[in-house]
């Protein structure tokens, strides 16, 4: 290629790089609406008004006292502090440019196959952020994203440049302190190293050539390892990301730790990517080594096992999705050197990243100005307004996905039963709050054992239904999206006056009462 033609492909690069960054920062700048970010915050701002981490739980009456392991203790820092100068503005800002940078990166290794698959590339990275787009928001997670994908893109150019491999330790002990992922660098080392013995093995590529790469990967794996303890909670991590793992009580009570549902359209972009991956890897040419061939086949049953992990498959799966399509880098170069007499192509390169970038914008607007309403959409403002001046009973049994909201609104004055460290609760009281929620033989026993005095849930659930029907509890609250229960002091075994206070309290949320309460109007009524 002529110098010309080099500075044409360079130019094109860029643009293609300009256009998908601005178009990665719209699609990745979501509201602050995760369950857990309320807990992350006030755990940031103890940590903060402390100096120190917690070693204890501090916000349940279930788990008062008890150890808590709360590793992610540097993220919940951050959190904190960019919502104490920013607000959720700078929360959602700050996460979509997070989520991003691990797009970039991906894009950078689908480069690598060749300059003539640049549009690949940027389709490949484009169709893969849209796949993993149920795992994005404000939350630790996306510090373990682009961690992951940085130790990727370390550990492929790492092969002609082994002196870069000298930042992987630093980046792991930035990483151990930020999320519980961290576990995936080791492992993504591991799978490495075991694919190039696999690949030895099958006479793929001579034993000299592998024996420095699987030394210096066996060094990382080792010196990883050693670097755990390098946090608040000591040793004690090592066992953490295994214990999280094997619960149970998570993979039943959390949807992120379901299988994705290809039923849904949030999952179709998933399934696409392993057809075209499937397809892409039958009809070339190039035998997938062994060094990629195991992460891959690693990652693809994770991200079959729970959603969570599909963006760490995304990062592994496609490059070599790219890398498996026939090059058309000479057509390309015929293409652009009839284009490239056009007066007005930088124009329109010019114009097309312009517009995207104001798009960006205008999308960042958008989030921002509606992140208000998003927010009572989905958790019960009023209700927690309501608590907070009413000085109900402290014990509350909220929601599993209200429970932070609740401790980041209503703590020190409040203590729930659960909330998102499902870790901290332990599979048995995990099963406890689904017996109760879900108005399960031995209900009553959970609510009464651990006493609880204070209900805020959905009008829809079982437990909500139950405690309007129950002469033991009052309603303190209600509204279409969440009621407020109190224990009364004295119970009222009176049915009929019981049932007289349930229609009273079921005629006042309107017309959804019969949609919320199909069984119970009707008969009440009769």
């Amino acid at each position: 290629m002529t110098t010309t033609g080099n500075i044409d492909a360079r130019r094109r690069s860029r643009t293609f790089g300009a256009v998908l960054l601005f178009g990665l920062l719209a699609m990745t700048a979501r509201n602050a609406t995760d369950p857990d970010l309320w807990w992350h915050l006030r755990t940031g701002e103890w940590i903060v008004q402390a100096g120190h981490v917690p070693r204890f739980d501090l916000f349940s009456f279930t788990r008062a006292g008890h150890a808590w392991i709360a590793q992610e203790w540097l993220s919940e820092v951050t959190f904190y502090e960019l919502w104490k100068h920013g607000g959720t503005a700078a929360l959602i800002i700050f996460s979509a440019v997070i989520t991003t940078v691990g797009f970039m990166l991906l894009y950078l290794r689908c480069l690598s196959a060749g300059e003539g698959k640049r549009h690949w590339a940027a389709a490949g990275t484009a169709l893969g952020a849209l796949a993993s787009s149920a795992c994005w928001g404000v939350r630790p997670q996306m510090f373990t994203f682009t961690l992951a994908s940085l130790l990727l893109w370390l550990m492929d150019a790492g092969e002609e440049r082994p002196g870069l491999l000298v930042w992987i330790p630093p980046l792991f002990v930035l990483w151990l302190n930020l999320h519980a992922g961290f576990a995936l660098g080791p492992a993504l080392l591991l799978a490495y190293g075991i694919g190039l013995i696999l690949e030895t093995a099958l006479g793929g590529t001579p034993w000299p050539a592998v024996r420095p790469i699987l030394i210096r990967t066996g060094v990382l794996v080792a010196a990883c390892l050693a670097l755990v303890p390098l946090n608040p909670n000591g040793a004690r991590l090592y066992r953490y990301p295994l214990d999280t793992l094997r619960s149970q009580g998570m993979r039943s009570l959390i949807g992120e730790w379901f299988s994705p549902d290809f039923h849904q359209l949030t999952y179709r972009p998933l399934l696409a990517v392993w057809l075209l991956l499937v397809v892409a890897l039958a009809v070339s040419r190039v035998r997938i080594r062994g060094r990629v061939l195991v992460p891959l086949l690693l990652t693809a049953v994770g991200s079959l096992d729970a959603v969570r992990h599909i963006p760490i498959f995304i990062l592994v799966a496609i490059p070599v999705m790219v890398a498996a399509i026939p090059s058309y880098g000479a057509r390309a170069a015929d293409f652009s050197t009839r284009f490239s007499g056009l007066q007005f192509r930088r124009l329109f390169n010019a114009a097309m990243v312009i517009l995207i970038a104001m798009f960006a914008l205008v999308k960042w607007g958008v989030v921002l100005r509606n992140e208000g309403v998003r927010e009572a959409a989905v958790f019960p403002r009023a209700a927690i307004a309501s608590m907070r001046t009413a000085g109900l009973p402290p014990r509350v049994f909220a929601y599993y996905d209200w429970g932070g909201y609740v401790i980041w609104n209503l703590y020190p004055d409040y203590r729930v039963f659960v909330d998102g460290r499902a870790d901290l609760y332990g599979d048995e009281l995990l099963r406890e709050f689904k017996t109760a929620i879900h108005m399960q033989k031995g209900w009553r026993e959970v609510l009464d054992g651990w006493k609880v005095e204070t209900v805020l849930v959905p009008p829809s659930c079982a437990l909500a239904q139950a405690l309007l029907l129950d002469g033991g509890w009052e309603t303190a609250f209600m509204d279409s999206q969440a009621i407020v229960f109190v224990r009364r002091r004295g119970r009222i075994e009176n049915s009929e006056i019981s049932k007289d206070k349930v229609l009273v309290d079921l005629l006042a949320l309107g017309k959804k009462s019969e949609k919320m309460f199909p069984r119970w109007v009707p008969n009440l009524r009769n």
